[in-house]
């Protein structure tokens, strides 16, 4: 064979994969992500960036190998059911669902739809998954609030105000109907704790502020708002009333602090929505949410907001500030 003819075989060979990869290119992947918050809260802006970062980060570049499509429901329960619809017709090939409603509007219309919950409270009391380590069905993902992070709340009201006789735990039993038996958990395990710990159900704003308004006439009270979707959405009211009868309040979410509460105690949301990106990433190369244990949250941020502490006349210890992952004055 002369030289010419074998260096033009070698090359025609060469090419030969890159025309069949061109001829059958990758398949666009397609994902759905629905949010039970509002697309302009910090939060639900801080949890977006977190899950496009970590999908970026896989290999999976929007518009490239793969279509995000995501919707924002407001904690509105109607915006929830109209977007589970819309999305479940565009035939995703996995589903990403932050809030419970949202995973439990999502569960109700298809078994068959791979969903990552990103962060979710309580999945084996609700029913959504059979164990954390062996899910068993089509929903999988990371869990968020955990029954004992109420003696941790209340350990820290009680290092910033010896004098709490009270505490209320403020949620809507529409969207975490499990906090009843997180106090029931807490209060079998005979904690001795400063203050009493009661559950506080509302339903709106307006009851909310109520039964803020309630609690601030009462001395020595402070208030957990809880981990949730209303909670979260309601947190301008919220905090209104709860400065205006000069009520502590601590709770899961960063972002109450930044806009003025006392200091919160929880996991990192944009972490778990980073890390839920690589449950996305295992499904869509073929793996099976019934095969992917529930995981818990890795990192825990304490927040305090100093100018809050000073104007409701609390003496924080510099020993606790030291403790704060980060300190707001």
């Amino acid at each position: 064979m002369r030289r010419r003819e074998f260096i033009t075989l070698v090359g025609a060979g060469a090419l030969w994969p890159l025309a069949v990869h061109a001829q059958h290119p990758e398949r666009m992947r397609r994902v759905a992500v629905l949010f039970d918050l509002g697309e302009k809260d910090p939060e639900g802006i801080s949890r977006t960036k977190a899950f496009r970062l970590g999908m970026r980060d896989l290999g999976w570049i929007e518009g490239h190998n793969v279509q995000i499509e995501y919707r924002f429901a407001g904690s509105n329960p109607e915006l929830i059911d109209k977007y589970v619809v819309e999305l479940i017709k565009l035939a995703p090939d996995v589903m990403v669902a932050n809030g419970t409603p949202v995973v439990a509007a999502l569960r109700s219309a298809t078994s068959t739809i791979p969903i990552v919950v990103a962060p979710l409270n309580d999945p084996v009391g609700q029913g959504f998954v059979s164990s954390l380590a062996h899910p068993g069905g089509n929903i999988t993902g990371f869990a968020f609030i955990e029954p004992e992070i109420l003696g941790k709340w209340v350990d820290l009201f009680g290092d910033v105000k010896p004098d709490l006789s009270q505490i209320a735990l403020i949620f809507n039993p529409d969207t975490t109907p499990y906090y009843d038996a997180f106090l029931r958990s807490y209060k079998a395990s005979a904690r001795k704790a400063s203050a009493e710990v009661k559950a506080v159900a509302v339903r709106s704003a307006a009851e909310a502020e109520l039964a803020i308004a309630k609690l601030g006439r009462e001395p020595g009270s402070g208030l957990i708002a809880a981990a949730d979707p209303f909670i979260l959405a309601s947190r301008g009211a919220i905090m209104k009333a709860a400065d205006e009868v000069r009520l502590p309040v601590i709770s899961p979410y960063r972002q109450f602090v930044i806009e003025g509460s006392l200091m919160s105690y929880g996991p990192d949301t944009a972490d778990i929505l980073r890390r839920s990106s690589s449950y996305v990433n295992r499904i869509l190369k073929g793996e099976a949410p019934a095969d992917l244990p529930v995981q818990s949250p890795e990192k825990y941020e304490l927040v305090v907001n100093l100018k809050t502490a000073k104007a409701l006349g609390l003496s924080v210890r510099e020993s606790f500030l030291l403790l704060a992952d980060e300190v707001i004055e």
